[in-house]
């Protein structure tokens, strides 16, 4: 499977729990952290999830 890198652009203040989750899950902690991830389908859904907050390269 290739890779996407996967970037925090927005601050998580005033998202609900649900979009906390789905970012910690991704290995996102601060604005301008970028982890590495599979593309894989759960992955997809989970970006979709927060797409206002990250930047994706490699899609």
């Amino acid at each position: 499977m290739s890779a996407i890198r996967v970037t925090q652009r927005k601050s998580r203040n005033g998202c609900d729990q649900r979009q906390l989750d789905t970012l910690r899950s991704l290995g996102l902690r601060r604005i301008g952290h970028t982890v590495e991830v599979k593309d894989t389908p759960q992955i997809r859904g989970m970006l979709h999830k927060v797409r206002h907050l990250v930047e994706v390269d490699g899609s």
